[in-house]
C-alpha cells in the first residue's frame, strides 16, 4: 500500500535576545517548495547580519518546479555563489576582514527529507518522542570531543565554544557543506535552530517543546527564561501526513 504523501506544516521565529543589540539570524521558511533554512551571522566578524542576509535571500529566491535533485544542486550553487560573494565582499574591506555565517538547511520532498549545513547553527529530529540531532556541528569544541580531549559535557561550557571551523564566506576556497538524507515518517518534528536556542537550552528541554502544540513559541520562551545571551532563532517543520487508510 502506498504512503501517503506528507502534509508539512511550518512555523519560525526569530529574536535579538536579551544581551545583543542586533538580531544576525535570519530564516526561510517556504513549504511552497519543501525548502527551509536558518542562518546565523558569525560572531565577531564584521557584518554577520549581511552575510546571513545574503544567505536568506539567495535561498528565498529558488524558483519552484524542481524535482528533488535539481533543488539540492540549486542549493548547493546558490550557497557557493554566496560563499564567493561574500570572500569578495569581505577582501574589499581590507586585510583581516571576514564576512561568514552559519547555515543549516532543510529539504522535504514526496517522503524523504535533506539536510545540509556548515558550521553550528543545528537541525534536529524529534520522532516517537526520541530527539536526533541530525547535524554535527563544525567547531572547534567538536573536534575536540572527537579527538577525545574533551567531553561532551565539557564542550557545552568551553571557553571556545563559540569558535565555528567552517561557514558561508569563511576562509576556505570553496564552500563544503555536509549532508544527511532519511525517509519522513509520519509525526516526525524537525528543528532547525541558531545557536543561541541549542546553547541555552538541554536536549531534554528541546524536546519537551518540540513536542508541544506551539514548538516555536516555547522554545523562544524557554531560551528567553533563560537570560537568551545570544540571539535566538527557531523554525520547526512537522509532517502531519494522515495514517495510511485513514
Amino acid at each position: 500500500m502506498n504512503r501517503p504523501p506528507p502534509v508539512l506544516v511550518s512555523s519560525a521565529a526569530s529574536h535579538v535576545g536579551l544581551v545583543r543589540k542586533h538580531n544576525e539570524d535570519r530564516f526561510v521558511d517556504r513549504p511552497d517548495v519543501g525548502l527551509w533554512a536558518v542562518a546565523d551571522g558569525a560572531g565577531g566578524h564584521t557584518a554577520g547580519e549581511v552575510a546571513a542576509q545574503m544567505i536568506a535571500e539567495a535561498l528565498q529566491a529558488i524558483p519552484p518546479g524542481l524535482n528533488a535533485a535539481a533543488m539540492i544542486a540549486e542549493v548547493r550553487h546558490r550557497l557557493e555563489q554566496t560563499h564567493q560573494a561574500l570572500r569578495e565582499a569581505a577582501a574589499a574591506r581590507g586585510p583581516g576582514v571576514m564576512m561568514a555565517s552559519t547555515v543549516v538547511v532543510l529539504l522535504a520532498r514526496e517522503t524523504h527529507f535533506a539536510c545540509l549545513w556548515a558550521g553550528d547553527s543545528r537541525a534536529y529530529l524529534l520522532r516517537d518522542e526520541a530527539l536526533l540531532q541530525i547535524t554535527r556541528d563544525h567547531s572547534l569544541v567538536q573536534q575536540l570531543v572527537d579527538a577525545g580531549t574533551i567531553s561532551a559535557e565539557a564542550a557545552e561550557h568551553h571557553p571556545q565554544a563559540n569558535i565555528i571551523t567552517r561557514a558561508v564566506g569563511a576562509d576556505e576556497a570553496s564552500l563544503d557543506l555536509d549532508k544527511v538524507t532519511g525517509a519522513l515518517e509520519r509525526g516526525d518534528r524537525f528543528l532547525l535552530c541558531s545557536d543561541g536556542i541549542s546553547k541555552t537550552l538541554s536536549d531534554t528541554e528541546i524536546a519537551m517543546s518540540l513536542a508541544g502544540e506551539a514548538p516555536v513559541q516555547d522554545l523562544l520562551a524557554a531560551a528567553l527564561a533563560r537570560g537568551a545571551p545570544d540571539n535566538i532563532t527557531a523554525l520547526a517543520v512537522l509532517n502531519e501526513a494522515p495514517p495510511i487508510g485513514g
